[in-house]
């Protein structure tokens, strides 16, 4: 009995030693089972001593990714201050291919322009830049290039658009007439089927033909010679119309063609302006006549009241024009009110017609009481 006590006790005490074996494994710091030994049973801990050893191995798991991210901080630091990336080195290298093909423009241009201009033997013509270095010359004559072509654009194309008047033999009508084209004369339409087309005005060939013999009937038009060059074929098959002025004969001011009538060559005294925008004549305002812009209307008849207007003008001798259009500058329709006086004018000779028929002696001349009675007098002198 006392040997079966003394078997216990040492089984009791080899466990125990067992125990304390694996304890000391577990802890951190101290070794484990040698290699090739084997595992012994696995127990669940429990009480203190297993809280402290998860407690232990979390904070090394911790310590151990705190280390990782500062490890791979300065590796993409490291990788910042080796050098831009792939996207960066396109960006660098578009940046000088841009400056590159810039330089070599600028210089294509300076070449080209800054040249000394040839004759038509190739021989080179001087001119004031020639004394200056190569690199300065080039420069100012590519800068007087621009301003020139500038000035071109805003300028007319010359000081005198139109030849000197005629002389005898040759007849030579007293006053001129400036006719716009589109607005006045036509209308332009566009449809899917045929594109631009442009429809005549009702009453254009009435007006030509009554007043060529009275004017020197010349289209104006702020247009481009390649578009209204044919386009004034179609309206004068018989020739009635002069001379032929564009877009490049106009003066480009605050963004609108102005027809600048000093520039004509002819008496401004004498000169009328008929077109729909008044921005057109803002130079010399009190020789145009602003009619409203034709919309295509077939009724229209403002032409046929245009030609007796202008009619009225030549037959009456008006010595200058322009007293006579600033009394109708302030209408919306001159036109109209021209039609208006005519009407009370007729009215107006019919009663002295019959006052002259019971005896009545006549008041004066019917021209000069007509004339009198469309603008002041006092306007004429």
């Amino acid at each position: 009995m006392a040997a079966s006590a003394a078997g216990r006790a040492a089984a009791w005490g080899l466990r125990g030693a067992l125990a304390a074996r694996r304890g000391r494994a577990a802890t951190p710091g101290t070794p484990g089972p040698p290699p090739g030994a084997a595992p012994g049973p696995r127990r669940a801990a429990s009480g203190p001593a297993a809280g402290s050893d998860t407690a232990a191995v979390l904070r090394e798991r911790l310590r151990q990714r705190q280390v990782a991210g500062d490890t791979g901080d300065s590796g993409a630091t490291a990788g910042a201050q080796a050098g831009p990336g792939p996207r960066g080195s396109l960006r660098a290298l578009a940046l000088r291919l841009g400056g590159l093909l810039a330089a070599t423009g600028g210089a294509a241009v300076l070449y080209v322009f800054g040249s000394n201009a040839v004759d038509e033997h190739g021989d080179k013509i001087p001119d004031e830049f020639d004394s200056d270095p190569v690199g300065i010359r080039h420069m100012r004559r590519t800068f007087k290039y621009f301003k020139d072509y500038r000035q071109m654009i805003i300028e007319p194309t010359s000081a005198r658009l139109l030849p000197d008047p005629l002389r005898e033999p040759y007849y030579q009508p007293p006053y001129t007439l400036v006719l716009e084209l589109t607005g006045v004369l036509l209308h332009p339409e566009w449809s899917l089927v045929t594109g631009w087309r442009f429809k005549k005005r009702p009453g254009i060939e009435h007006l030509l033909q009554q007043l060529a013999p009275l004017y020197e009937i010349v289209i104006f038009t702020s247009e481009t010679g390649m578009t209204a060059f044919p386009l004034i074929d179609s309206i004068d098959p018989h020739g009635f119309v002069s001379y032929r002025l564009f877009r490049d004969a106009t003066r480009y001011m605050d963004g609108h063609h102005v027809k600048d009538i000093s520039c004509l060559n002819r008496d401004p005294a004498r000169v009328v302006v008929v077109d729909w925008r008044r921005d057109s004549f803002r130079l010399q305002p009190y020789n145009g006549l602003a009619l409203p812009r034709w919309d295509g209307g077939s009724e229209d008849r403002a032409l046929y009241d245009l030609a007796a207007f202008l009619k009225t003008i030549a037959l009456s001798g008006v010595e200058d024009v322009r007293a006579v259009l600033q009394n109708y500058s302030l209408e919306d329709d001159p036109l109209a009110a021209f039609q208006r006086r005519r009407t009370r004018l007729e009215e107006e000779q019919q009663q002295r017609q019959a006052e002259l028929a019971q005896g009545k002696p006549p008041a004066g001349t019917f021209l000069g009481h007509l004339t009198g009675r469309l603008w002041p007098r006092s306007k004429q002198q």
